[in-house]
Order: C-alpha cells, then structure tokens, then sequence
C-alpha cells in the first residue's frame, strides 16, 4: 500500500524533478518576510549584509512612523528622501555622548606614542610574500631558519643584503633590501604599529628578533637608524583625540542599536551580529 501524501522532496513521483528542482533552488534572504533579493539572484555576502540592515531601518522607520508602509513581497529602492529620513532617525536614536576632560587625557597618556610627529626609521627588510596557494607554514620555517641566521654572533654585515638580494619578494631586494626613512604613514598599518606606536620601546637598532606579520606576508625587519621626532603635548592634540573618542562612541552605539534591531527581527537567510559599518550611503 502506498501513501497519496507527497514527500517533503517534491510530487512523490520518482520520474519527477520537482523533487531535485527544489533540492538546488537558492535560498532567498528576508527581514520580517520581505525578501532582500529576487529569486535566482546569488548577492554577495558584503551586499547582503547592507540589504539586511537598509532593510531593518527602513522597517524600523516604517513602525515609527516616518515612512508609508511597503505592499510588495520585496524590499523597495530607497529615494534620497528615504535615505535622509532613515539617517536622521538613526542620529535621533543613536546617542553619542561628548567624551569627557578626563576620558581625553587618559587616553593621550595611554597613546602618546602615536602624537609624536616627525620620526622616522631607517629600515631595510626581508620579506617572505603569502601569495595564494602558498604553503604558510613552510614559509614561516623558512623565514625563521633565515632570520635565525641574521641573528647569529657570526652573521657578516653583508649578509642581510645578500639575503634580501636572494630571498625578498619586494622590489626592495636589488637594493639590498634597503626602505630609506620611514614614517608610520609610509607603510603598512601592521607594521607601523609594531615599529612606532608601541610604548614598550622594542626597536632598539639592529635585526629584530622576530618575524613581523602584515597584510603583505612575513617580514625580517633591520633598523638602520632612527629619528625621534617631537612629542606633541595634550593641549595641542586635543582635540583630535575628542574627534576620535567621539567616532568609537557613535560606533559603539551605532552597534547596539542595530543589534535591538536584529534581535527583535525574523531574520532568514543570511547571519548578522549588529551593524560595523555605515548602513545607509
């Protein structure tokens, strides 16, 4: 005896493909039902995510009352006018406290290795590139046994320089290896905050002792020489640090509230956490 019930794969019917066109159908992406994109449409995943939370405001702006209500299965183009009123009301909702005196001060005196203009290093490198389909860990092998030999009592002066000649995959390597003077806006952020915004004072001159990672890969990094540069006081940075404080607090309370938001939302189809970025440009 069979059973006239259809399975959830499709008709029940073996010749059919229902079952399998189901089985391959992509999934679409709503907020509360409203679909962040057509059928068939594969966005990637930046894209959905700043379709989910456009989405999320704009319901919220709906139930506040700033916008007319959406009759359709899919979420609509925002005009200019929209996006205004969407930005305001997250501005009105969003509270973004003026950082204190003392929250400043604190924070100079946390920090007062990145107000110090005008120093530079001198640096010459070594650098190991992760390019896709690299073996990393044979590569980091690789650089420390090269940078194990930098740091011997026996390693000539000449030998970074040939090594860099050999080793290097930066344009630096004809040169030895040789950067000229460097400040912390003339490379990588990684390694501007390793060479000059670290307080513990860890680059003494000479081949440092260990690798340092960037976006580029793993660098073996020697300071040739050093400029100090001069110490800005707190009254004349001090309002750039207020700038910044308030930046990470609208940041933070722009988090939280998208975060309200996802959580008392039916969300499908895609994962959130809470909003790290503008959402409404």
């Amino acid at each position: 005896m069979h059973s006239n019930t259809p399975s959830d794969g499709g008709c029940g019917n073996s010749q059919c493909q229902c079952a399998a066109g189901a089985a391959l159908a992509e999934p679409v992406a709503s907020i509360n039902g409203i679909a962040l994109h057509a059928s068939g449409e594969q966005p990637d995943a930046a894209t959905l995510h700043e379709l989910a939370y456009t989405e999320l405001l704009r319901q919220q702006a709906v139930r506040a009352g700033l916008l007319p209500r959406h009759t359709g299965l899919t979420m609509p183009q925002l005009t200019d006018a929209q996006r205004s009123v969407i930005e305001t009301m997250v501005e009105q909702a969003v509270h973004t406290p003026e950082p204190t005196e003392e929250e400043c001060a604190r924070y100079f005196e946390a920090n007062r290795e990145k107000y110090v203009v005008g120093q530079a290093l001198h640096l010459r490198h070594i650098l190991f590139a992760v390019t896709e389909g690299v073996n990393v860990n044979a590569l980091a092998a690789h650089a420390e046994k090269a940078l194990l030999g930098l740091l011997g009592k026996d390693a000539a002066p000449e030998h970074f320089a040939q090594l860099a000649g050999e080793l290097s995959n930066c344009p630096s390597a004809r040169d030895g290896g040789d950067l000229g003077w460097v400040g912390p806006d003339d490379c990588a952020p990684e390694l501007a905050a390793e060479l000059f915004h670290q307080s513990s004072g860890l680059w003494g001159l000479g081949v440092h002792a260990r690798l340092v990672h960037t976006r580029f890969g793993l660098h073996i990094i020697e300071v040739l020489a050093r400029r100090p540069g001069e110490q800005k006081t707190y009254a004349q940075v001090r309002e750039r640090i207020a700038a910044h404080l308030g930046l990470q607090s609208q940041a933070k309370g722009l988090h939280q509230y998208m975060r309200l938001l996802v959580g008392s939302a039916r969300v499908e189809g895609v994962e959130l956490h809470g909003a790290d970025s503008p959402l409404v440009q």
